[in-house]
């Protein structure tokens, strides 16, 4: 568990460079543009400063898309003390614990570090499972903010938000500057490519990463509990009665413990998260190893 937590905060760097090197290519092209190199390390600068503030507000804004309200214990005592529980049993800090008015059984968990975490649950999956099974799900939950998934999540999603909306502007640029267009077509061809690709590129680094984490989420979470069925159940439940959620937010999907979006083209291949029935498949073949 010690060495998955050290390697994501190591995934935590490479993923930065990564991407920085995404922003460095659209810099480049953007220098071409303008003629002027020093113009790249403006992009970057200002792709740096905006992640730098998502990675601080990002929290708060998914809690907001999502309509999440933050609870005391008196407010959902059942909720609350299982979340208090398995803090005190991994030595983690009581997060903040935020509750979602919708039907659609979900969970999510977010947040810079353990000390800065917030939980949130929805409604509906208080009330389709049981005890066993929330806690199933919250200790998911909790995982993620142990393993620092949570930091890594923040990360992706500020720098894959800087890369769109980098290329979106670059691209305007292209199609709208033509009196500062170099005369060589296949540099600018290449520099398209790259703008076009650059976003899909980055957020498909994101899925994988967010698939990965469901994965040793599961693992972390029965390790907390010893409790392989548990979670399992729970996962079932979800095939059950999981639907989408009624607030649709592709920007915070990825946090979420089921996927909360309805389901479209190509969403197996552009899903944050991995089948369910791969994720049962996993626990229970397993089992004697948790």
């Amino acid at each position: 568990m010690y060495g998955a937590i050290a390697a994501n905060k190591r995934n935590t760097v490479i993923i930065m460079a990564v991407f920085i090197g995404i922003i460095g290519a659209i810099g480049w092209v953007v220098s071409y543009l303008y003629g002027d190199s020093s113009v790249a390390f403006w992009v970057i600068g200002v792709a740096a400063v905006y992640a730098l503030v998502q990675y601080f507000i990002a929290s708060k804004v998914a809690l907001l898309m999502n309509g999440a309200q933050e609870i005391q214990k008196a407010d959902s005592p059942r909720l609350y003390r299982i979340v208090e529980n398995l803090t005190i049993a991994t030595g983690l800090p009581m997060p903040k614990v935020y509750l979602i008015d919708d039907p659609a059984p979900n969970a999510f968990a977010t947040g810079r570090d353990p000390q800065h975490a917030i939980v949130a649950a929805t409604t509906g999956i208080l009330e389709v499972m049981t005890d066993r099974e929330l806690e199933a799900v919250m200790a998911h939950e909790i995982s993620h903010v142990r393993n620092y998934d949570i930091r890594v999540s923040m990360i992706a999603f500020g720098l894959v938000s800087a890369i769109g909306i980098l290329s979106d502007i670059v691209l305007r640029m292209i199609f709208f500057s033509g009196d500062r267009r170099d005369n060589n077509p296949i540099v600018l061809a290449v520099g398209v490519v790259v703008i076009i690709l650059a976003p899909i590129v980055a957020l498909m680094i994101q899925l994988a990463i967010s698939r990965q984490r469901e994965y040793l989420a599961d693992a972390s979470g029965v390790l907390a509990t010893r409790d392989t069925e548990g979670l399992a159940s729970a996962l079932e439940k979800l095939q059950q009665y999981g639907k989408p959620m009624r607030r649709q937010n592709t920007a915070s999907a990825h946090l979420f413990l089921n996927n909360p979006l309805k389901p479209g083209f190509l969403s197996g291949l552009f899903s944050t998260h991995p089948p369910l029935e791969e994720r049962i498949a996993r626990l229970r073949n397993n089992a004697n190893k948790f």
